[in-house]
């Protein structure tokens, strides 16, 4: 067994408010450079949506991530062969048009107009080529239903809907949305790491950081391609890749990264988690069905005393067994199951996971007045405004089963909650919900806590780094935790980001 530490994220879906500040507070700190206008490391999509880039949830378009091979897998986008015959030419890269071409606007044809009696206007010019543009999308073109003539009928996400389902997305009184906010999921089978040629990418073996090393890129942007997320990005000022980097700085100074701490539906959550690495590989072959309680089995119980004997063997620092102890990313991960990762399907062991919408049910007219039925409990999963299979496309690839568990659990959350405030839920009814779900009346309680009144340091637990020990740990085994890489093999080097 060989245990690692990881830092990972929970982001809880019914709390975020779509306010995008998560995304300026990214944008200021590290995207605000030449060649950088158009990155956007932290975004917040509404679903239904196309998203940013448009489609990037397609990997019949773009080749992201793995597929399975056998008992093992292989790259989407490449191998040794295509690798070469493609190096300097991606033929599944997003174009700038995927993104959207960076505008500001010529304030001085403002300023400097001469007094005249028409009224001067400010034209969009290319943040790129200084040429004047006609605006057609943005990072966020269809934020809140605003494009889903065109953008949200064309969702990845519809896949397995019926027609009627699809078009009912559109008729007026049906029209839901919620945001989906998306950082890189530093994952545990990184194909960026994997991709790359030059070995410019590396996990972090202290905190599985997934970082990119400007001085080794050779700009051939097969991390661009091979990350399904599209969470990397290539500066065409520098020549080079960049990306998240989980504000690694700020983690190692005590802070949390700048989109965690300026959230303000305080949706986010960090914590660390210990998995076993010698199953990552076999784990991320496994069937569709599968992958989801596979991802929950390698995250190990932090609590046990052969997990934390066998985490002081393999050099994991005390310090990371006890933030794990205290992770609020276990207790929704693997505790009460209700946090899921996005797209299992693409097969990276994505370390970001999502408590799902808890979305409205349709209601109906009766004597001119809107009502829902309120006592219909787990049957309300069946008439809510987005079906099942949409959500299970997005966290389960297409498990409607896994999809159902975590919304009743949030459901039964909710109903407990409703008991004890308004005391209408029949008390028979409460307990066949818990019973159905495992959940007991403390666990309840400690998920409404944690989900609605949670502290500062319960939402960031975040561990002493211990940098000194981490960069004299070199090992030449490419699945030791001395060793900071990637499942790729590639030898990294101590962390360097920007």
């Amino acid at each position: 067994m060989d245990v690692r530490a990881q830092v990972s994220m929970t982001f809880h879906l019914d709390k975020c408010i779509g306010c995008h500040t998560c995304s300026v507070a990214c944008k200021n700190i590290w995207t605000d450079r030449e060649g950088t206008e158009y990155m956007w490391w932290n975004n917040v999509e509404t679903k239904p949506g196309t998203g940013y880039p448009t489609k990037w949830e397609d990997q019949e378009q773009y080749k992201g991530g793995w597929q399975p091979k056998g008992d093992t897998i292989k790259l989407r986008v490449a191998d040794k062969v295509s690798t070469f015959a493609n190096i300097f030419h991606q033929p599944h890269l997003p174009t700038i048009d995927d993104y959207y071409e960076p505008w500001t606007y010529k304030y001085s044809d403002l300023f400097d107009a001469p007094a005249g009696d028409d009224q001067p206007t400010a034209r969009p010019v290319s943040l790129i080529t200084g040429e004047h543009i006609d605006i057609n999308a943005g990072p966020n073109w269809d934020d809140d239903l605003g494009g889903s003539a065109i953008y949200a009928q064309n969702d990845p996400n519809f896949h397995g809907l019926t027609q009627g389902q699809k078009e009912a997305f559109f008729e007026l009184e049906r029209m839901v949305l919620y945001y989906l906010p998306r950082i890189c999921n530093h994952c545990l089978n990184p194909a960026c790491v994997a991709s790359c040629p030059s070995g410019a990418l590396h996990k972090r073996g202290e905190d599985g950081i997934v970082l990119l090393d400007q001085e080794v890129c050779r700009a051939w942007r097969f991390c661009i391609s091979a990350c399904p997320y599209k969470k990397s990005y290539f500066n065409w000022k520098t020549g080079k890749s960049e990306k998240c980097i989980l504000c690694f700085p700020r983690l190692e100074s005590g802070q949390p990264p700048a989109c965690f701490h300026s959230c303000v539906g305080r949706i986010r959550y960090l914590g660390v988690v210990l998995y076993d690495a010698d199953k990552i590989e076999a784990y991320a072959a496994a069937p569709e069905g599968e992958l989801l309680e596979r991802q929950r089995d390698m995250i190990l119980d932090p609590h046990d005393p052969e997990i934390i004997k066998a985490a002081e063997e393999s050099g994991v620092h005390f310090s990371m067994v006890e933030a794990a102890q205290k992770s609020p990313v276990y207790k929704f991960v693997k505790e009460w199951k209700m946090a899921l990762p996005l797209h299992p399907e693409f097969r990276t062991l994505p370390m970001l996971f999502y408590v799902p919408p808890l979305l409205p049910v349709l209601g109906y007219l009766e004597k001119g007045l809107y009502n829902v039925d309120a006592k219909d409990y787990f049957g309300s999963l069946e008439k809510a405004r987005l079906p099942l299979k949409y959500l299970a496309n997005m966290f389960t690839a297409g498990n409607e089963d896994q999809m159902q568990s975590a919304l009743e659990k949030l459901l039964t959350v909710r109903t407990y909650r409703r008991a004890e405030e308004v005391g209408d839920v029949e008390a028979g009814k409460l307990e066949e919900m818990l019973k159905k779900t495992g959940l007991t009346p403390e666990m309840c309680e400690e998920i409404y806590r944690l989900t609605a009144l949670p502290t500062y340091e319960e939402r960031f637990v975040m561990p002493a780094e211990h940098r000194e020990y981490a960069t004299e740990l070199v090992n030449d085994d490419p699945y030791s935790f001395k060793a900071e890489i990637g499942i790729g093999g590639f030898k990294g080097r101590p962390g360097r980001g920007l």
